[in-house]
């Protein structure tokens, strides 16, 4: 059974959109893009490295799907990325896209959900979903998440999209490994356990 894995940059509020840059997602008016570069470091980079050791796929929402295909083709060689990025292979959920440019990408058919279960039954590696918040919520609302992988980063945003949205399903999680940057990223890798449990002092 392949591992479904959520990858993902969050601000310490939470917030996800945009990492990369400024126009990267400006969706509903989100002016913070690229909030990531200013407070990262060399070992999220080889954090993030560790996260693709083990997969040898991607599952992409649209939007997702569209930045890095507009930008890993053409990236700079010399990128440790490029190459693992665009040679892995890439699943697309999505309702509107027809056909698929970048290459080794293959469009999910019919219902997402049942899509991605018999993704996990096949034969490979682990999937990482990256970014791509819309799917990542589909995913958890149907228990189809097996691994978070999340760099958590020491800045502020206030608004935007985030991983854990309202309406999130409550989830205990085992934390597998955590540990923090110089720079005071946390780099945390945590497993669902079923739903928490409550009580009082």
């Amino acid at each position: 059974m392949r591992k479904i894995i959520v990858c993902t940059f969050l601000t310490l509020d939470g917030v996800m959109q945009a990492p990369g840059g400024p126009d990267e997602d400006p969706e509903s008016g989100f002016e913070y893009g690229g909030w990531q570069k200013p407070v990262s470091d060399n070992e999220v980079g080889a954090a993030i490295a560790e996260w693709y050791e083990s997969s040898d796929a991607m599952l992409l929402g649209r939007k997702t799907y569209e930045i890095f295909a507009s930008y890993w083709p053409t990236a700079d060689p010399a990128n440790p990325f490029t190459e693992r990025m665009n040679s892995m292979h890439k699943y697309v959920a999505s309702r509107t896209l027809t056909s698929l440019a970048w290459q080794n990408s293959t469009l999910l058919e019919g219902d997402t959900v049942e899509a991605v279960r018999a993704l996990k039954a096949s034969e490979g590696g682990d999937i990482n979903v990256v970014g791509s918040g819309d799917l990542a919520q589909t995913l958890m609302r149907h228990d189809l998440v097996d691994e978070y992988r999340l760099t958590i980063h020491p800045v502020i945003i206030g608004s935007g999209k985030r991983l854990f949205a309202d309406g999130a399903i409550p989830t205990a999680l085992d934390p597998v490994s955590v540990s923090a940057t110089k720079n005071g990223t946390v780099v945390g890798v945590y497993r669902p356990n079923g739903r928490p449990s409550f009580d009082s002092y």
